[in-house]
């Protein structure tokens, strides 16, 4: 019978020249037909997308940019026509648009104190064909899934609902329609073809060479900030904050890498993410259990590999046509919440943003399905104890998938079978066809930070 063991095992192999890969038109066109199809279903006369620099992500989904620091919005209606209503710095994007639409300069979404000379909300969006008696869906980001209310909350700002509302009449004629994006039944980004795969496995593999140089870089003596420099890479936006942390976190309540020193003993957690997922890892910076604080000699045992056990089992149970509460009650059976102390879901869809939407909650009948990039993210804790994991990202692709991604990148298709070869080989760990790894850390589990050539795998 096999067991987890903590010894010397080569390093994986890094991913070297990574290459981008644009979304292509008939990737874009396919986004925009099964969001209109998702229009037409639920009745309504347009979709409003909300979009700021935090929150626009299903704005982005159709017309392939988002707007930074200032608000815009798509008014997509029922026929295919769409509007752009954007701010003075952005209206140059309208002709960049991956959706054809409409301009509508709209100064009110321009930072403040800039000349705001334009017509009000409510003028444009009556210009962008919004009036009297239509049934409009507002999608911003956040889809209330557990409430009784989740069509009459709006995390769109006050003004625009008002606008909307004041256009159409009668509030009950306005519902959030974020689900069009990122329900978890029918959501049109959970599931993505080969050509999206491939742009964002990009990010996924970058994050994953990042937090390679990280781990190699840590040294005691450095500081959060110097170690911290690997973890981003070619000026590609983060999907999340940068965490470098070692020691104690949150001083004078600074989330960032600081001049703090690493030391023996500390607490680690460091993270790095792009569009398509994350890698992060927590341990503690020592180079054996002796350096470790009194007390805590077995952190190894009663956290890394309890962990560990969970998510080879995550890794070679998950497939297609599971139920989100199949992997629910699982990770509940492995990692009960009660003495390891997690409280998210154990896994959630990836794209754009590093957190989408989770399909593996309690009670879940959602099936995962083919297309689905998914994130390793089981984050357990027990009290005393450094956090201890490496989050990493995977897809999910039946043979049809798998054959498109094989013809047309093929050098994506190598890098998931080396990567798949490793977990065999050296970790022990034997991924269905169906799991595609989409960074070199996969189950790299390396819990003392200094002891580098080091990790967790099965014997």
């Amino acid at each position: 019978m096999k067991k987890i063991v903590y010894k010397e095992v080569p390093s994986p192999k890094k991913s070297d020249n990574l290459i981008q890969v644009s979304l292509s038109d008939e990737t874009m066109k396919e986004r925009q037909e099964k969001v209109l199809d998702l229009i037409k279903k639920h009745n309504y006369d347009a979709l409003v997308v909300y979009a700021d620099i935090e929150h626009g992500r299903n704005f982005e989904y159709l017309t392939g940019f988002r707007t930074r620091f200032e608000e815009s919005l798509l008014v997509y209606h029922k026929d295919g026509t769409a509007y752009l209503l954007l701010g003075n710095e952005n209206t140059k994007m309208c002709a960049h648009s991956r959706i054809k639409a409409n301009l509508i300069h709209q100064s009110y979404f321009s930072l403040p104190y800039q000349p705001m000379e334009s017509e009000n909300v409510e003028e444009s969006l009556e210009r962008a064909g919004i009036k009297k008696g239509m049934k409009i869906g507002l999608a911003g980001w956040k889809y209330f899934a557990y409430t009784d209310k989740k069509r009459q909350l709006f995390d769109a700002p006050y003004f625009i609902v008002d606008a909307i509302m004041n256009l159409i009449g009668d509030r009950n004629l306005l519902e959030n329609a974020c689900d069009i994006f990122i329900g978890a039944e029918e959501g049109v980004r959970l599931v993505n073809n080969a050509n999206e795969l491939a742009h964002y496995e990009f990010g996924a593999a970058l994050a994953g060479n990042c937090m390679y140089d990280t781990v190699e870089a840590f040294e005691v003596g450095k500081s959060e900030m110097e170690i911290a420099s690997h973890l981003e890479k070619y000026g590609q936006p983060n999907s999340l904050v940068t965490i470098c942390s070692s020691g104690e976190r949150f001083v004078n309540a600074n989330l960032y890498p600081s001049e703090q020193k690493v030391q023996i003993g500390d607490r680690v957690s460091l993270s790095s993410s792009f569009k398509g997922g994350a890698c992060c890892v927590a341990g503690y910076a020592v180079h054996n259990e002796d350096e470790l604080p009194e007390g805590k000699q077995d952190f190894i045992e009663v956290l890394s590999k309890p962990y560990f056990n969970a998510i080879t089992a995550w890794l070679t149970e998950i497939h297609i046509g599971m139920k989100g509460k199949e992997m629910y009650e699982r990770m509940e059976e492995l990692l009960p919440k009660e003495i390891f102390g997690w409280t998210l879901n154990p896994g959630h869809q990836v794209a754009d943003e590093e957190w989408m939407t989770s399909t593996i909650y309690p009670g879940s009948e959602v099936e995962l399905k083919s297309g689905m990039i998914l994130q390793l993210d089981i984050i357990p804790k027990r009290d005393g104890y450094a956090g201890t994991g490496i989050e990493t990202t995977i897809a999910l692709a039946d043979e049809r998938l798998r054959g498109e991604i094989e013809k047309q990148y093929p050098e994506l298709h190598k890098r998931i079978n080396r990567r798949r070869e490793y977990l065999k080989d050296v970790i022990g760990i034997d991924l269905p066809e169906e799991v595609l790894p989409f960074s070199d850390l996969l189950a790299y589990s390396r819990p003392y930070l200094l002891s580098k050539n080091k990790a967790l795998c099965w014997e």
